[in-house]
């Protein structure tokens, strides 16, 4: 057991919670990981049980301090799923209500009554953000709305809102701190990117009370102590971030102009703009990348609302093959050149997320024919990913006019080396591959311990990726270009069912 400093990095993600130790020189000590369930009460909505992401989020944490001394956990961070939303009851702690789920769609209708009115562009403005029920505002006024008493309850104060880290922050204080960085509350529609605080137009747009909103605070900061009765220690926790922009920093992607993509439940590619936000032409989101020392670095970004839900969805609902590593066998069946781009796939199960964002889109499966069999599937699946990566690369090159050489790619389904090359043909671009796998929990490991200062800065990061992988193109152009206009003349086919 180490008698070195660590730092225990809470990765609280969309099906899962992960724990991992990390030493101060930032190498994987111990690790441990819980799923939890996923509930769907009705078509388009996702919903979780704040109370079982918690009780994982302990479970992870504490096996992993059994493998380490308690007295050598220097700090804790915290990387989250953004946009899902809990409302609680401050005395009680009880939510009153599931964690919406930043993939539900249920306030769709509300969001196409704010753009109607005329709202969109103020809110894009002030937030960088689209109106679309992806963010947390109009979840938070679902829950206000359809829970017994609750408006009265927010406005009295008696009711706190938060994404999941903030939720975390305030069981793991035991309820003395609710505070969110500002990573996470950018992604609320209710903060203002320009000024770094909660807007009060927002919020009258919203008719949503400032007594339920956590205090925003940078990536790496004050919050606060652990109670020793929750994990058996008192340490600070002194790292937040959401998931993206944690793996933003863990990728090391510091640097305007440079390009991550994390392939997880859903997909997100983000590109780091420096301190200038640059506002999207092409329906992509101006974000806060991250803030340290109160110096804010910005990002664009596009988000694929279902990635590794994809395979998922063939092998649960489908039955198409039963477990991931049988995945090597459909893909290594030879397939010729004119094969490529007879089968799309376009996994619109939620709606489109950038560039269309189209919330009523729903998923089509074209070019079948008698001998279509699961490998053409299952290839159809892996490259509509790479399909919508590219439909993103080229709106954020449109926006930035900052050409894409190499992305820098994350995630479980990286793990898959087929699709990666198949992504560095149709996207034309180097596709180097994290060795770190969890660079979410890296991200918001380096981040924490930035602040308690194992690190002088954040740049040094980047010597945690010596030695990567990398995949380059191969494809011929005229495969290339015949591929991409099938995949156009299908997602266009999705749109207008």
């Amino acid at each position: 057991m180490p008698d070195s400093p660590v730092i225990l990095a809470i990765d609280q993600g969309t099906t899962s919670c992960r724990t991992m130790a990390f030493s101060a020189e930032l190498h994987i000590v111990a690790s441990a990981r819980k799923p939890f369930n996923q509930f769907f009460p009705a078509p388009g909505w996702v919903e979780h049980d704040p109370e079982e992401i918690w009780r994982t989020t302990l479970a992870t944490c504490a096996k992993v301090i059994s493998t380490v001394r308690k007295a050598s956990v220097a700090g804790i961070g915290i990387a989250n799923q953004r946009e899902t939303t809990i409302i609680w009851n401050r005395d009680t702690g009880e939510p009153v209500y599931p964690a919406i789920v930043w993939q539900d769609r249920r306030t769709a209708n509300y969001c196409r009554k704010l753009q109607d009115q005329g709202h969109a562009p103020l809110i894009s403005e002030l937030t960088g953000l689209l109106v679309d029920p992806y963010f947390s505002a109009s979840k938070i006024r679902w829950i206000l709305d359809h829970r017994p008493d609750a408006s009265r309850q927010a406005r009295q104060g008696d009711l706190l809102f938060g994404t999941v880290d903030s939720f975390l922050v305030w069981k793991l204080t035991g309820g003395r701190v609710h505070a969110t960085d500002v990573t996470n509350a950018s992604r609320t529609m209710l903060f203002n990117i320009h000024t770094g605080k909660w807007d009060r137009r927002l919020l009258d747009l919203f008719d949503i009370p400032a007594a339920i909103l956590p205090e925003v605070k940078d990536c790496t900061d004050d919050f606060g102590q652990t109670d020793p009765s929750v994990l058996g220690i008192e340490v600070p926790i002194c790292g937040v971030a959401g998931d993206q922009q944690a793996a933003l920093v863990g990728q090391a992607c510091l640097v305007p102009g440079m390009t991550k993509c994390t392939f997880g439940t859903g997909g997100f590619i983000m590109m780091n703009t420096g301190q200038r936000p640059v506002q999207s032409e092409n329906r992509l989101l101006t974000t806060v990348g991250y803030r340290v020392n109160g110096t804010t670095a910005y990002a664009l970004e596009g988000s694929i609302f279902n990635t590794g839900s994809i395979i998922q969805w063939l092998r649960d609902e489908l039955g198409i093959f039963e477990k991931m590593e049988e995945l090597d066998q459909y893909l290594d069946i030879p397939q010729s050149p004119e094969d490529v781009g007879k089968t799309y796939l376009v996994p619109a199960f939620t709606g489109l997320g950038a560039p269309y964002w189209n919330s009523e889109a729903r998923g089509i499966l074209t070019g079948i024919a008698r001998n279509t069999g699961k490998a053409d599937l299952i290839r159809a699946a892996l490259e509509s990913v790479c399909y919508q990566t590219l439909d993103l690369s080229e709106a954020m090159f449109r926006d930035s006019h900052v050409p894409l050489n190499e992305l820098r790619v994350d995630g479980g389904m990286t793990a898959n080396a087929w699709m990666l090359q198949f992504l560095a043909d149709v996207a034309a671009v180097r596709v180097r591959k994290s060795t770190i796998a969890e660079t979410t929990a890296l991200g918001v490991a380096g981040l924490t311990a930035l602040q308690l200062g194992f690190l002088e800065r954040l740049e040094q990061l980047d010597a945690c990726h010596a030695g990567e992988g990398l995949y380059t193109p191969c494809m011929s152009h005229q495969s290339r270009m015949h591929a991409v206009s099938g995949w156009k003349k299908a997602v266009k086919q999705c749109l207008t069912i």
